[in-house]
């Protein structure tokens, strides 16, 4: 039953994000004095209507986006004599871009709000590979290993030593020295230790205060990959580093555009790789292992929210609609057609257009023709419908499972 929840959640939340974009450009549009004729919500058959003021605003049965119909968005538009002088096609350059780039712009508040809210709650994702601290997770033996087999056996022989254990040294506690040498990192306090033997003074910090320690150190043989050597050892483990940071309001807020502009790069990497990874999932379909990198649909998202749900693990669930906002508004502002980035092109290519008429004494040209377009607009529609519909293959026959 929770896998369902966070299924339908998650398709909730995609839902929401894709009729907000709309509402952005409704918003800019109306604000700008356009004349917005219809905002709905779904596709397919109207459930209800109602109009206010010059809009009609409605809730469509397939609750899947929604659209914005500006009057007059290019100038093939048909428009009435009523519409037409606040027919979008007339407006100035810029106030036409903010109106276009405004469904990206909700995407990436939203991806935003969503950071946020994860990093003053559950924390945000620590998503490179964190330094582990010198914290002692555990203490245990230190025993000898001359095989792989050995090594990769944890248990403690009988009468094995416990240098940490005997000198005190508690799960928790911070190393802040090695035989007076200071270490700020697990691998630094590793190094320090295997290079030591005998009585080593260890200070080290135990709920907020400073210890001296001393740790009779042994030398005992470590299987390597590059063979079997001598080594200090003390028996202890590592803390493993946290999956999450969280941070208090205020913080929070510069967390979170840094993390914001890590995902912006990590958005803009996977749309290079986009094209190439698409083999990958013509070989999942067909039978072949799927690759967790290639690309899901919102079937897919879904499904994996969902399963995030069942397991309890929201700060993924979370993190997923964030990402996913990210992607639709980095994608949306790609200059092709039919995508919000094309008509972007097209009317600052208008702009640029005219400029250089207008500095070689000519009149500004005609408006660009859209009809000339629509054969690269048609070619880009069937290769995105086929694409999701690859994905989306994909998801159902093999999809990408949380490990």
């Amino acid at each position: 039953m929770s896998y369902i929840i966070g299924v339908v959640l998650f398709a909730l939340g995609i839902c929401v994000s894709v009729a907000l974009h709309e509402a952005g450009h409704m918003v800019t549009a109306k604000a700008f004095g356009m004349k917005v004729r219809r905002y709905f919500v779904g596709f397919g058959p109207t459930v209800f209507s109602w109009r206010r003021g010059e809009t009609e605003y409605g809730l469509k049965w397939i609750p899947l986006g929604g659209f914005c119909d500006i009057a007059g968005m290019t100038a093939l538009d048909e428009v009435t004599p009523d519409e037409a002088p606040r027919a979008m096609w007339r407006f100035k350059t810029w106030k036409r871009t903010v109106v276009m780039s405004a469904g990206s712009v909700t995407h990436f508040i939203l991806g935003f709000v969503v950071l946020y809210l994860m990093a003053v709650t559950m924390g945000l994702p620590n998503l490179a590979p964190a330094t582990t601290e010198p914290v002692l997770a555990a203490t245990s033996c230190a025993r000898s290993t001359t095989t792989e087999a050995e090594a990769q056996d944890s248990s403690c022989p009988p009468g094995a030593p416990t240098p940490a254990k005997t000198a005190g040294l508690q799960v928790g506690d911070k190393v802040l020295s090695v035989g007076g040498k200071p270490v700020a990192t697990w691998d630094e306090m590793l190094a320090a230790v295997q290079a030591t033997s005998g009585p080593t003074a260890f200070q080290v910090l135990r709920e907020g205060k400073t210890l001296n320690l001393t740790v009779d150190v042994p030398k005992v043989k470590r299987w390597t990959s590059a063979g079997v050597k001598e080594v200090g050892m003390i028996g202890a483990s590592a803390q493993p580093p946290a999956l999450t940071t969280q941070y208090g309001p205020v913080a929070a807020v510069g967390a979170t555009f840094s993390f914001t502009g890590t995902m912006f790069s990590e958005t803009a990497q996977r749309l290079v790789e986009f094209p190439e990874r698409i083999p990958a999932v013509v070989t999942a379909i067909f039978g072949g292992e799927r690759d967790p990198n290639t690309p899901v649909s919102v079937v897919g998202a879904s499904r994996i929210g969902g399963e995030a749900v069942e397991r309890g693990i929201w700060v993924l669930f979370f993190f997923l609609l964030a990402s996913l906002n990210f992607f639709i508004g980095v994608f949306n502002l790609l200059p092709l057609l039919p995508l919000d980035g094309g008509h972007i092109a097209v009317v600052w290519y208008e702009r640029v257009r005219d400029w250089i008429r207008a500095r070689r004494g000519k009149v500004a040209g005609g408006p660009v023709d859209y009809t000339k377009l629509s054969g690269i607009t048609m070619v880009l529609v069937l290769i995105g419908g086929a694409v999701t519909l690859l994905t989306v293959t994909a998801d159902i026959v093999n999809p990408i499972r949380l490990q």
